[in-house]
């Protein structure tokens, strides 16, 4: 198999918000990428007042996400896990900064994320379309709030989103697949061919586990937070399907960084 290259890295500290770039990422063995969907915004309703800071993996249902809530991809969010601060800003300026450790600072984070949301619209078909509080969970290192169990990582090719982006006439920003790594050197949708197949990624082992099928994620502005492309559509017009980029398994411990290989094990 000709060799990827890993272009890009990202993890998302907040389930269902926008991506932090990174130049490394640490792969854990039955947990995926360290501080990726770390935090999520959980609605309180009638029965889950009193939450405690961490709740176990639940369906994204119960959290405020940007398939239901699309304004929620305008905020930027980065955490620094080192001091545990998160930030939330947009369009370059800040708006707020909290250390999640402590409880003021969650709370206060937890009354943003609910004051903002009341600005919002959900999409016609929304889960949770109710503007009900909101509460950050997790702790930013232990824990994890995919879409899937079990947990997963997510890869696209940038010759996928190029030839994507070709059928549309507009250059696509990467951020609008949510991925945690983006390779270049491989032939667009040729990552579709990796089902079931081992993988070196750095100096980690993963497998390939099934191709991404897409939401209304992928039509969203992450700058503005609009529904600006219909790709749903031009992917189903154009393609036939929905799918774009695999989600992967880690096997084993390891790092991976910006320049990196991603190579078949045993080829």
């Amino acid at each position: 198999m000709k060799l990827a290259t890993v272009k890009q890295l990202f993890i998302h500290p907040v389930k269902g918000l926008t991506p932090q770039v990174c130049q490394h990422l640490c792969l854990s063995a039955g947990h995926g990428i360290k501080g990726d969907r770390a935090f999520a915004l959980m609605f309180l309703d009638s029965d889950n007042h009193n939450l405690p800071e961490i709740v176990p993996w639940m369906s994204k249902k119960r959290f405020a996400v940007q398939n239901d809530w699309p304004g929620l991809a305008a905020l930027d969010c980065h955490f620094d896990q080192e001091t545990e601060f998160l930030s939330v800003g947009r369009q370059g300026v800040e708006l707020v900064r909290e250390n999640t450790s402590l409880s003021e600072g969650r709370h206060r984070l937890s009354d943003f994320f609910t004051d903002y949301l009341t600005s919002l619209e959900p999409n016609k078909g929304a889960r949770h379309p109710q503007k009900t509080p909101l509460q950050l969970v997790g702790n930013g290192k232990t824990s994890r709030y995919p879409d899937r169990e079990p947990v997963h990582i997510s890869i696209i090719s940038q010759a996928t989103m190029d030839d994507l982006g070709e059928k549309t006439g507009q250059v696509l920003d990467v951020r609008r697949f949510r991925p945690n790594i983006v390779v270049t050197g491989i032939e667009p949708w040729s990552e579709f061919d990796w089902l079931g197949k081992q993988f070196y990624l750095g100096d980690a082992q993963i497998t390939v586990t099934a191709k991404i099928g897409r939401c209304m994620n992928i039509e969203v502005d992450p700058e503005i937070g609009d529904r600006d492309i219909p790709l749903l559509s031009v992917l189903k017009e154009k393609y036939g399907h929905s799918y774009t980029g695999v989600l992967a398994t880690v096997n084993s411990d390891g790092v991976v960084a910006v320049g990196n290989l991603l190579q078949v094990l045993n080829d």
